[in-house]
């Protein structure tokens, strides 16, 4: 896959990848709204075949069958996967795109420590060049932490692993010794003689230490933060790629890393202020991991109001305006198409429906906006807290299907909350609140009680998402 040195300074593989490179930016231009997505999608398609293209025209190393067999293995394999998989198993999916990519900056790294000549990283002593040492551990160290973390996220989100926080003892002193203990060990993998190829058995040891930290770091993050982690896998296996481009002589790779792990990077960021949350504190332990590690269940026995789909269906249809806030929940029982019909029958009363759709809603970034998107709803529809929040003092119904931590108003009263601070949807302050979830038992993933479900002008709607809205779609066609 590597261009050697003679194919590195020609000027039309450069300017290939020059173009590759601003095809890219303009993808996560495009990508940053849902009415350009699928300009920006097809902007990056475009780059990575030019990038591919260009990279198999130039390459040294492999034939070109292999590869090319290779790519039509991988690309039917993806292929199906992609048609096979439900949008609502979309974050795992992600998860699992993402220990890949960890996987083969690994095998790369791999590759060109077992053979340095192929890849033309050997300085006149017969070494490793200090500077591809130090790329060469750095995209292999990254890319270990990338794979493994992103299998326990795949394994939580998936359900084959317990989405709460598996708090490990002592596991803060772990960390940081497993990761000063990377950070040596690389320092001297760079500056000692590295001898014949493979022959540095510090570059094992690293790679050891670096596939217990990602397993490390991620098992004692709980299933509120899964937003956060799979952008910030998403960033890791950006800068993994940009160090393998580093020791490939390949500006495609660099540059694509470069672009991925500094926009995963910024995306981190903004999961984490939705959150009200700094990046060290969800790395270090996870969000709510002692409340959601009781179990989830709810803490008090309050009266509450309990309503049907013909109350609901009524009062919907008596309403002038509408704001529907999805989550999980609404994933998990696929209800996102009876969602939008629901939303149809009440634009043809006449209501006013919109969407309002918090960052840190569902299992990864943007995972509601996908599953609306999916479903037709229309992007005018679709708003994010900062347009709307100020809109339910003037809502009829604020309508709630599978939320639950985003609406919690103990996040801006109990000091004493694991969710105080973030950033939530002010449904109490509209006149009538309609909450749908499976039963009064459980609580949001940071393991605290909901005081909405008991105000006055809340109307718990008990029951499976998609079924409780397609009963309100019949009543209110009837």
């Amino acid at each position: 896959m590597a261009a050697d040195a003679a194919h590195a300074v020609n000027p039309w593989v450069a300017l290939a990848y020059l173009v590759a490179g601003v095809l890219f930016i303009l993808a996560l231009r495009g990508l940053s709204s849902p009415a350009t997505s699928r300009r920006g999608n097809r902007y990056g398609m475009a780059g990575m075949g030019i990038a591919v293209v260009t990279t198999l025209v130039t390459h040294s190393i492999a034939s070109l069958p292999e590869i090319i067999g290779a790519i039509a293995i991988g690309g039917a394999i993806g292929f199906i996967i992609a048609r096979r998989i439900a949008m609502t198993a979309m974050p795992q999916l992600v998860a699992a795109f993402h220990s890949l990519v960890g996987l083969a900056a690994v095998l790369v790294a791999a590759a060109a420590f077992l053979n340095p000549a192929a890849f033309d990283i050997l300085g006149l002593d017969g070494n490793i060049l200090v500077v591809s040492r130090l790329e060469l551990m750095l995209g292999a160290a990254i890319g270990a932490i990338t794979f493994s973390g992103s299998v326990i996220a795949f394994l939580k989100l998936n359900g084959n692993m317990s989405g709460a926080a598996i708090l490990l003892p002592m596991r803060h002193w772990i960390n940081l010794g497993t990761l000063g203990g990377i950070l040596v060990l690389t320092a001297m993998f760079t500056h000692s003689p590295v001898g014949g190829p493979g022959e540095n058995p510090l570059f094992w040891v690293v790679l050891a230490l670096a596939f217990a930290i990602g397993f490390l770091l991620i098992i004692p993050i709980g299933g509120a933060d899964m937003p956060v982690v799979v952008s910030m896998l998403n960033s890791y296996s950006g800068w993994a790629a940009a160090a393998m481009g580093f020791t490939l002589h390949n500006t495609a790779m660099i540059i694509t890393g470069a672009l991925v792990g500094s926009s995963g990077a910024i995306l981190s960021y903004i999961m984490c202020r939705a959150m009200n949350r700094s990046f060290l504190s969800v790395i270090a332990g996870g969000f709510g991991a002692e409340a959601s590690s009781t179990g989830g269940e709810a803490r008090e026995q309050r009266p509450y109001k309990q309503g049907s789909a013909d109350d609901a269906a009524f009062m919907l249809k008596q309403a002038e305006s509408v704001i529907i806030i999805p989550g999980y929940g609404m994933a998990v029982a696929q209800a996102q198409h009876a969602l939008r019909e629901m939303g149809d029958l009440l634009k043809e009363e006449g209501v006013s429906v919109r969407y309002a759709i918090h960052p840190v809603a569902g299992r990864m970034p943007g995972h509601m906006n996908v599953l609306l998107a999916e479903a037709n709803v229309p992007y005018d529809d679709v708003f994010e807290l900062e347009d709307i929040n100020s809109e339910f003092a003037q809502a009829d119904v604020a309508f709630i299907i599978g939320a639950n931590d985003v609406v919690n108003p103990a996040a801006k009263t109990d000091k004493g909350s694991p969710i105080y601070g973030m950033p939530v949807f002010d449904v109490d302050k509209a006149k009538t609140v309609m909450f749908i979830k499976r039963s009064m038992g459980g609580v949001g993933y940071a393991g605290v009680d909901n005081d909405v479900f008991y105000m006055d002008q809340t109307m718990m709607l008990l029951a499976d998402a998609k079924k409780m809205v397609e009963e309100i779609n019949k009543a209110m066609s009837a």
